[in-house]
């Protein structure tokens, strides 16, 4: 399993794009040494979030699942806020962040990684 978007998922991605902000939800599951790898890449990260104006909302370890499907088990959950799917997009394009990436992609075993939008009110 990719723990990376394909250059088709992102072209997806801004295909589908409602307008208005994003919240990325991932679930991230570690290698057997990953997560040091993975703090690290959090660590990393910050300037480009800044960058485009995006945000930490959640991030934590996961803990008692009362309703899964088998095999549902990640490790940790982050949720990150960006204003629009274009500076995601954007961030993601940035020579210097992709730098970063192998600290993600080496620490992961298994991820998903899906936009969300608010319900509106």
């Amino acid at each position: 399993m990719s723990v990376d978007p394909t250059g088709a998922d992102l072209k997806r991605y801004l295909a589908e794009d409602q307008g208005g902000r994003v919240v990325m939800l991932n679930l991230l599951k570690f290698t057997e040494t990953g997560r040091p790898t993975y703090e690290e890449y959090a660590r990393e990260i910050q300037p480009y979030l800044d960058k485009v104006g995006a945000a930490v909302v959640y991030l934590g370890d996961t803990s008692t699942a009362l309703v899964a499907p088998d095999g549902f088990d990640w490790d940790a959950v982050l949720l990150v806020e960006y204003p629009s799917r274009a500076a995601f997009s954007a961030m993601v394009a940035d020579p210097d962040y992709q730098g970063i990436t192998r600290l993600r992609t080496e620490s992961l075993s298994e991820a998903v990684l899906q936009a969300t939008t608010p319900w509106t009110r």
